[in-house]
């Protein structure tokens, strides 16, 4: 039973996090904003959030059980990825300010590499879970950059 309220509890900040996603949407000035020929579709990016954070909840949980030695701080690390995550989606589409989100995102890189290296230490199917997460934040990442530098003369003041 203690299993599961453990995932429950990961679960619970994951959907925290994600919920900054849904109150803080693209709409219409992000449609406007010139973009790279890259850039995905707008309905890929809940489906692709959607099973990344189902691994990033799964990855958490079997390192918060491993009884392993770092699982302390990998857990802590995993929460300072996923404050970085809930911060991005008001700094780039609430505040509409594109070279602050640029580096939020590289913080949420820098906690997401950190806890995967942790991750490979203390469980590997753990690592595994979030090895797709730091592709996308990567990917993310770039994505946010390009736009930022294209649009830079858009921002609002």
């Amino acid at each position: 039973m203690f299993e599961w309220l453990v995932m429950a509890g990961f679960g619970a900040a994951a959907m925290a996090a994600a919920s900054t996603g849904a109150l803080f949407q693209p709409g219409d000035w992000y449609e406007a904003l010139d973009k790279p020929s890259w850039t995905p579709p707008n309905w890929l990016f809940p489906v692709a959030w959607m099973v990344l954070y189902i691994a990033m909840v799964v990855a958490a949980w079997r390192m918060a059980l491993s009884g392993h030695p770092l699982a302390p701080l990998g857990v802590a690390l995993w929460a300072a990825q996923m404050t970085f995550n809930a911060l991005w989606s008001p700094v780039f589409f609430g505040l509409q300010r594109l070279g602050a989100a640029f580096g939020v995102i590289v913080g949420l890189w820098i906690s997401v590499a950190l806890t995967l290296l942790l991750a490979v230490m203390i469980d590997s199917i753990a690592a595994w879970l979030l090895a797709p997460y730091l592709v996308w934040v990567s990917y993310a990442a770039a994505l946010n950059l390009r736009i930022w530098r294209t649009n830079e003369l858009r921002q609002p003041s």
